[in-house]
């Protein structure tokens, strides 16, 4: 089973409905729930969503909403060698750097995005958007 982490725009396309994006999120969520896909978020992402959340919809929203997430996908853990990685990439987007060496450090097999362009960089793992993964998946 494949292991993705999904950016924090991808998170918010499912929990805010943004359209036109939401159908594609919501696809990567469906098949995280039937078990043919495993989704993770990073432990600095958790915060932004549930800025993000509340800023938009209200604390209450925003809690419960996170709290929905979490039943559905997991939390990897940020660690200070995939700071200082992250730091020290030449990156222009250090959130960027830092989601891809909490991903490699995860063993994850891809990062799912809408922003490609922000990990032209990468090598250890695939980059796809989010209309690509279920072929990604070969279904």
């Amino acid at each position: 089973m494949k292991k993705v982490l999904l950016d924090t725009n991808i998170v918010l396309d499912f929990a805010l409905k943004r359209e036109p994006f939401y159908e594609n999120a919501q696809a990567i969520f469906c098949e995280i729930v039937k078990g043919g896909l495993e989704g993770y978020i990073t432990a600095s992402m958790v915060t932004d969503i549930f800025y993000l959340l509340q800023k938009t919809n209200g604390k209450k929203f925003a809690k419960d909403t996170l709290a929905d997430l979490l039943v559905i996908i997991d939390v990897l853990t940020v660690y200070r060698e995939d700071v200082y990685l992250a730091q020290h990439s030449g990156w222009d987007d250090f959130e960027d750097a830092l989601q891809t060496q909490v991903a490699i450090h995860s063993n994850m097999d891809a990062i799912v995005t809408r922003n490609i362009k922000g990990y032209k960089k990468v090598q250890h793992l695939d980059i796809l958007q989010p209309a690509d993964l279920i072929p990604y998946l070969g279904k």
